[in-house]
């Protein structure tokens, strides 16, 4: 069996600048694959972090190598040797590995006429809705972008977090949306007292859960604050691969997987499982992804307890087409064969 791969790069403009404790982004560069068997295609999608040590540049430089390994095995199937090999030539730069098995992943549905999560055999009825990011901006914006989420029928907002006025956002964002589901991600931007002290306030306004309330280099103080804090505590920046989830399990409450950090499918499903056995809820979240990446995840979401896919919802324009997502529901059934990312 023969397999053709080409990939590219593609820059993606946000609706909103989408701003964090670490900064802002304008603009989302992703690399797209293609794997082509001569009959049918599949897309994978890299969006790789600069705070993980992957760039667009690094991506493009790792590509050939990894493409080199598909096209010398030649059977998409082989999905597990695929993945080993890839890692054995190229340890690290998980967001390159991701998109080259999203993109096998789409090809072998494809070829088999299933839609990914039929292939897995998952429950489409099992889905749950995916929140919708409000990014730090000055308060009247983040009023106006939440208005302009619960107009479009977003029930489940995440209100980015890391600023002086953190409790000044949190009730102008209650006003807006009084019946939303709110969660709150600190990205890494709190001392441990103070993340306590944060977390009591935030608990007045009904909030479900805090997402990585200190750095992930201090788990000492992100077990401090779980044994503390009022709310629920998700570990992002500290939950990276499979390795993690047993620690993780010691300092947080839910395990917040990407596929952009684990590297594969293949490992964010081990990941689920191991958090599960590990007492651990399940999440997972994206980058700011078009539907190359996105449509793969939704396919994940029967083994969640929460969902953070909105990457292709934050922008101006998604030139691939997904996984259905109207008001943040995601529509699995809708999908007739692969991932359901195509170009539009």
């Amino acid at each position: 069996m023969s397999l053709d791969t080409e990939f590219e790069r593609v820059s993606l403009s946000l609706e909103f600048p989408f701003t964090i404790s670490r900064g802002t982004t304008e603009e989302a560069e992703n690399v797209i694959v293609r794997v082509n068997d001569g009959n049918y295609e599949g897309i994978g999608g890299a969006a790789p972090s600069a705070h993980y040590g992957e760039t667009v540049d690094t991506v493009e430089a790792v590509l050939p190598t990894l493409l080199a390994v598909v096209e010398d095995v030649g059977d998409p199937h082989q999905l597990a040797r695929i993945e080993r090999r890839m890692k054995e030539r190229v340890n690290h730069n998980p967001a390159a590995r991701c998109a080259i098995s999203i993109a096998l992943h789409d090809l072998v549905a494809n070829r088999m006429g299933l839609p990914l999560y039929r292939y897995w055999g998952l429950d489409p009825e099992e889905v749950v809705a995916t929140s919708y990011t409000i990014g730090i901006d000055d308060t009247d914006r983040m009023a106006e972008k939440t208005a302009t989420a619960c107009e479009r029928g977003y029930s489940t907002l995440k209100v980015k977090l890391g600023t002086g006025r953190d409790e000044e956002i949190i009730e102008t964002v209650r006003e807006e949306a009084p019946d939303a589901t709110i969660r709150v991600d600190a990205n890494e931007a709190w001392s441990p007292r103070e993340a306590v002290r944060k977390i009591e306030a935030l608990d007045e306004f009904g909030v479900e859960f805090v997402e990585q309330p200190v750095p992930a280099e201090n788990p000492e103080g992100m077990r401090f604050v779980r044994e503390r804090a009022a709310l629920p505590i998700a570990a992002d920046e500290s939950c990276v691969t499979l390795a993690d989830i047993p620690h993780v399990a010691e300092i947080a409450d839910i395990a917040n997987v990407k596929l952009m950090k684990c590297g594969s499918l293949r490992e964010a499903r081990a990941m689920f499982e191991t958090a599960r056995a590990h007492g651990l809820e399940t999440m997972l979240g994206c980058m700011t992804e078009s539907n190359a990446s996105i449509a793969a995840a939704c396919h994940l979401a029967p083994l969640l307890d929460y969902a953070d896919l909105d990457g292709s919802l934050l922008l101006a324009e998604d030139p691939y087409g997904g996984v259905a997502m109207p008001e943040g529901e995601i529509d699995l059934i809708g999908v007739s064969r692969g991932t359901g990312a195509s170009v539009r």
